[in-house]
């Protein structure tokens, strides 16, 4: 039975790696909370949207309406001091501007604050040269974090040295074996794997069969480490390990721009202006890094299907705009190229925009109207991004999936009270247009909808949820 990372009190007193793990999980909660908020050195996009200026010209206006402007308390000793000097290796699947690798760099930035000696390495890594990989490479170079090759014997030897070793995804359970061979026993008891996927095709022994050996498993809900719970002993007839639940938090600096009106007019202006979305227009968008399990053609096609829907019932509504965030032209991905063909197919570029994948996704939130997450059928789990738009006081526009198996998007809906306009209905993309017709017809009493789930949200951000 999975335990709240906050309840947990004692996980095997006989070894002393359990103990630093427990000590991990149990401030893990609350430094997720305040966790770095990395930014881009390569932002960018299709109408040049510049993010580090605008947020630096949100800062100066603030800075003159404002001088109360809130003070992080660096005189208060970190929660994960104890990992003074300790020695962590972090094992990633892939090292991309998706979720799960940029939660584990921000783990790297924490533990690096306190002392620890961190070392990274990146189990599946493209053979040419890849501009976003050598970005966060050197980025976390930078911040003191070791990076080096999953394959070299220097991992295997830090491996069998470190105090702690956090695999991160399902994915990198295959590192274990393909490069420890042998040793891969003597690694598994300072084991902590932080588990974030759902999708049916992650359930493969050749991934988890280690999974009963480790230390501890570390999930973002409780539906989730029931749903793996249930599936590993039903499908691999494996049982999971000792499983803490620790849910994902905002970053610091992202509360304060969602907390600040003056930041969020002026990020709002500055981006909208850049896209050629007017203030009175509604503006929905996607974000995630563009494939077929976020759901970007979906998301278009159902944002084509609202607009015929607004002609049919001739009403008179200001603008629908669409805008994905995460697209990446250089990669050149037939996904990618299927997007922009339907987009001038259907002639709508002057109502859909994309933007280029960021770290910083503040302005963009301060921007839209609307966030739309897919956990249709074949679509994606409740994300952080989902979290930092109720931060924001976005409505989510969620499918069917929002209370099905995919799971977190149940759980959090209960538990943060978010606004998610659902329809039943299946992959047609008819349910999303729907909706979005109904958004714009709603839209005057957005702000009364989702105060509940902002004063909730901030509590939970600040590490107070009741």
């Amino acid at each position: 039975m999975a335990k709240h990372a906050s309840a947990a009190v004692g996980w095997g007193h006989h070894h002393l790696q359990k103990r630093w793990l427990l000590a991990l999980l149990l401030m893990l909660t609350v430094s997720m909370v305040i966790a770095f908020f990395i930014r881009a050195a390569f932002d960018s996009c299709d109408r040049n949207v510049s993010v580090d200026n605008v947020i630096s010209s949100a800062r100066d206006s603030v800075q003159v309406v404002d001088k109360r402007a809130p003070q992080i308390a660096a005189a208060k000793p970190s929660p994960l001091s104890f990992m003074k000097s300790k020695i962590v290796l972090l094992v990633s699947h892939e090292l991309s501007l998706s979720g799960g690798p940029l939660l584990l760099m921000e783990l790297a930035f924490l533990l690096r604050s306190v002392g620890a000696e961190v070392n990274w390495v990146t189990f599946m890594k493209p053979s040419e040269t890849d501009e976003v990989i050598y970005s966060l490479e050197h980025k976390m170079l930078d911040r003191g974090v070791q990076v080096f090759s999953a394959f070299r014997k220097e991992a295997i030897d830090t491996a069998l040295r470190a105090d702690l070793v956090v695999l991160n995804t399902a994915v990198a359970g295959k590192w274990l074996d393909y490069v420890l061979k042998e040793d891969v026993h003597r690694v598994l008891p300072k084991v902590l794997w932080w588990i974030h996927e759902m999708r049916g095709h992650y359930f493969k022994l050749e991934y988890v069969k280690h999974l009963p050996s480790v230390a501890g498993a570390m999930i973002d809900s409780h539906v989730t480490a029931e749903y793996w719970k249930n599936r590993t002993q039903e499908r691999l007839k494996i049982k999971m390990p000792e499983t803490y639940v620790v849910h994902l938090g905002n970053s610091n600096e992202l509360m304060q721009v969602a907390e600040d009106s003056v930041a969020k007019r002026v990020l709002r202006e500055h981006v909208r202006e850049s896209l050629g979305v007017r203030n009175d227009d509604l503006l929905f968008a996607l974000i995630n890094s563009v494939s077929r399990g976020k759901g970007q053609d979906l998301f278009l096609r159902s944002f084509y299907e609202a607009l015929q829907l607004i002609k049919q019932k001739k009403m008179q509504v200001p603008p629908l705009h669409a805008v994905i965030v995460g697209s990446d032209m250089s990669a050149h991905t037939k996904l990618e190229m299927e997007l922009r063909d339907y987009v001038t197919q259907k002639k709508i570029q002057d109502r859909v925009h994309f933007v280029n994948k960021t770290l910083t996704v503040a302005p963009y939130l301060a921007a839209v109207d609307v966030l739309v997450q897919n956990s249709q059928g074949r679509g994606e789990c409740f994300g952080r991004i989902t979290i930092e738009a109720m931060a924001f006081q976005l409505p989510v526009l969620t499918g069917n999936g929002c209370r099905g198996h995919n799971g977190n998007s149940s759980e959090r809906h209960n538990r943060f009270i978010a606004p998610c306009w659902e329809r039943r209905g299946d992959n047609s993309g008819e349910t999303y247009s729907e909706t979005s017709y109904a958004c714009r017809a709603e839209a005057y009493n957005r702000k009364e909808r989702v105060r509940k789930g902002e004063r909730k949200i901030s509590r939970t951000s600040h590490g107070r949820e009741n």
